[in-house]
């Protein structure tokens, strides 16, 4: 769900969390939400769940099936000082007959990110790590808390040791189906050289009601939500 490649959803589905304040515990809640994919034009199904995971601690996932590739990213995640920050992630993709497998552990006693797996040594890390960093899935759930609050769209991204700090610009409202029903959602844009990340928020939907990457002007993964339960 490169830039885009193997990885799912790098910026808005992708990046890196709360330069913000959190916003309170109780408006995380469980949910699946059923997604309509296309993935390089070959269409497929896409899933995000969100469970808990222990006190105080969540596991959001993304998976996109489709006749080129499964791909399945993992974020446990725990709140702490009115922050959502990643404690562990996981990243695991099939595209064709090429196979990937990354980890990335959120060490905040230490204050570092590390990867393993199918990673460059130069990527393994460690980065050092600062309040308020995330891995790319996570911003799933941050840019819509964000949107829907008013509040700053800019964050700071810690992902395959790397560090990029991500800008979501506000492009106005937009009509959007869901579920057979006509929703007007907010639509922002982050643009990092020639790849952009396109999402539209409604109002109430704890995900983006759709997700668009764009890889060198073309669609790569368009994500479209079906049904959120």
């Amino acid at each position: 769900m490169a830039h885009f490649t193997t990885r799912l959803l790098r910026p808005v589905l992708a990046a890196a969390m709360l330069a913000a304040v959190s916003a309170p515990a109780l408006a995380i809640k469980p949910f699946t939400a059923d997604y309509q994919a296309s993935y390089m034009g070959m269409q497929g199904q896409g899933q995000m769940t969100l469970v808990a995971d222990g006190a105080n601690r969540w596991k959001y996932s993304l998976a996109v099936t489709s006749p080129l590739a499964n791909l399945r990213q993992t974020t446990v995640f725990e709140e702490a000082n009115g922050q959502w920050r990643p404690v562990s992630g996981k990243d695991t993709s099939q595209v064709l007959t090429k196979k990937q497998n990354k980890n990335a552990t959120y060490d905040w006693s230490k204050g570092v990110a590390t990867w393993t797996g199918d990673v460059k040594p130069e990527r393994a890390g460690p980065i050092k790590l600062q309040p308020g960093d995330m891995d790319a899935l996570l911003i799933n759930l941050a840019i819509v808390r964000d949107v829907q609050a008013g509040k700053s769209t800019q964050y700071r991204m810690v992902e395959d040791g790397r560090v990029k700090n991500l800008d979501y610009t506000i492009a106005g409202k937009e009509a959007i189906t869901v579920g057979g029903q006509s929703k007007q959602a907010t639509k922002v844009v982050s643009t990092q050289g020639d790849k952009q990340t396109i999402a539209w928020i409604v109002d109430g939907m704890p995900v983006p009601a759709r997700i668009l990457q764009r890889d060198k002007g073309q669609d790569a993964i368009d994500l479209r939500v079906q049904d959120v339960r």
